[in-house]
Parts: C-alpha cells; structure tokens; sequence
C-alpha cells in the first residue's frame, strides 16, 4: 500500500475522522471568516468559504498541495474535473488556470482547507534524497492530480499549525515538518511528477519555464516558435509536451490567462469592458466578448451584473 492510499472508502471516517476534525479545528482559529489567510510560516495558508459556489471562478494555482479538513471543491481544468475533499488532497506541480468550485459548504460546517505552496528549489533537494539513484521519469507529465489523502499528510498539517502558537519553536520545526510532507508526496503515486519541480534535466521544467514567460507577457501576441526556442525544443515537441503537462496548448493557455485578468479587472476596478480588452491584449473587442462568453457562459456586462447580485 502507498503512502496516499487508504484501506477501503468505509473505513476512512473511523482511521482519519479524529485527526480531521482536530486539523479542522486548528485551521477555523486560522481562519475566523471566509478568506484565505496567510499563516505564520512563509507559503502556508488556512482557507475558509461558508457556502458553496453557484458557479466556478477564475483562479491560479501554483505549485502546491492543497488538504481539506472540512467540505469540497472542484477544479477545471481544459476538459479535465478534479474533485477533492476530506478523502483526496490536490497536487498541483506547475502555474495553472483553473476554474475552481467549492461545492461542499456550510455555515455550520464550512469548507477548511490548509495549503502549502511549494518551494521548487527544496523540492528538488528532497527529490535527490528520496531517488538516490536518480529522479525516475514520470509515466505521465500532467501536473496536476487528486490522490488519496492519510494520516500522516493529515497529522503533519496539524503540527505544523500546532507550532504556530510556538513562535520560539516555529522557524526551528516548521522547515522540518513541511519538508516531511513534501518527501510524504514525493514517494506517492504523483511523486515522479512532483519530483520533475526544479530539474534542470526535466521534461516539465522547460514547460514551467514557458508557463513563467506567458504570464509575465500573456497581453503580448503569441509566437509558439520563440516559445519552443525558450524551451530549446522543437515546435512539434514543445507543443506536445506543453499540452501533457498543462492539459492546454499554449494559446489556450494565453487566451485563459487572459481571460481570467479580463475577470478580475472588471470586478476590481472601473475600467470599461473596451479599455479590459485592450489591456489584456485583444484588438478585437467582438473577439474578447465572443470568447468570453464561450469561457464564462455570459458576456461581460452580464457577468458584472451578476456578480454585483452575488455580493450584494
């Protein structure tokens, strides 16, 4: 048996059930109110919402894990579904646009969930250690998954917040506990995709670096060709190994990343929906509304609305 998988569906609630609600428990004093909340430890966050979405929303994830105490969520990404929950923990390897869901939530019970943002560069330390006789090619590049969450992940979290009210303690052992769960995850299932964060000699990390320049410059015209250049592959293989690890090609990409600041851009401030498509690189505006509705299943000026319903 792995270290992600659990005996069977049924018998998760009376292995996992105490240490969950305790994880919970910590994580609602982190978070007091829906949000996310940065916690003492660089990259470390408690998460709270205490309702379910009516729709999904526009959101980046990146490189992390993502362990819930507490409800659901899902996450879209090109035509693939992540469900995670109480029983399955998110691993995320690389920067990627998502369309993300709570879909389990209440005020009594709301969702709670503890996220780690990966550091690549002590991801890859730790990489050597667990393969001493080499970091093993993935049987597959896509860089995000849902595994079967444990005790231990779930344990290792607890701690970790557990420190938290330790100040003297924490800058000590904090390190000492995320770099547990980071090895924990390393000899999963998905461990042979983390593992490829921070490998110069991997497949994934000429993607993560294309990934990098398309959202420094997503507003700029697109040439696959200067990308593979980037990447030092050819087009042919660039293209394939970027849609392997991304689900998406790098227009899709580009156009998703777009489209996501567009969203953000017409809720955050008073730009006219013109002036957002001309900013997020469109010099078509019929071309922005026609491919936004087909994202976001509304136009611009009926999702603002909607949204201004929704906090109101």
């Amino acid at each position: 048996m792995t270290l992600l998988e659990l005996a069977p569906t049924r018998e998760t609630e009376p292995l996992l059930g105490p240490e969950r609600r305790y994880l919970a428990q910590l994580l609602a004093q982190h978070a007091p109110h829906d949000g996310r909340f940065d916690l003492a430890f660089p990259r470390t966050y408690a998460i709270r919402e205490s309702k379910p979405h009516q729709r999904s929303l526009p959101a980046l994830y990146q490189p992390s894990i993502c362990l819930v105490a507490q409800g659901a969520k899902q996450l879209v990404l090109g035509d693939q579904t992540y469900n995670y929950d109480t029983e399955h923990v998110l691993i995320v390897a690389v920067d990627l646009p998502v369309a993300a869901q709570i879909t389990q939530a209440s005020a009594a019970e709301p969702y709670l969930c503890f996220k780690l943002e990966f550091d690549p560069q002590r991801v890859a330390e730790l990489a050597l250690k667990v393969y001493s006789q080499g970091v093993p090619a993935p049987t597959q590049l896509r860089a995000i998954s849902t595994e079967r969450t444990n005790r231990q992940l779930v344990q290792a979290a607890s701690r970790l917040l557990d420190l938290l009210s330790q100040p003297d303690e924490v800058e000590l052992l904090a390190p000492l506990v995320i770099d547990e769960m980071i090895i924990r995850l390393l000899r999963s299932p998905f461990g042979g995709r983390l593992a490829q964060i921070g490998q110069t000699t991997s497949r994934v990390t000429p993607v993560a670096q294309a990934i990098g320049w398309l959202r420094r410059h997503f507003a700029q015209p697109l040439r696959v060709e200067e990308l593979a250049t980037l990447a030092n592959m050819s087009v042919s293989a660039f293209h394939l190994h970027f849609k392997a690890v991304t689900a998406l090609s790098p227009i899709q990409f580009q156009k998703t990343l777009r489209l996501h600041e567009a969203r953000r851009l017409l809720v955050a401030t008073a730009l006219e929906i013109g002036s957002i498509s001309q900013q997020v690189g469109y010099a078509s505006l019929s071309q922005f509304s026609r491919e936004y509705r087909r994202y976001f299943g509304c136009s611009p000026t009926e999702d603002l609305a909607r949204l201004r319903r929704s906090s109101a």
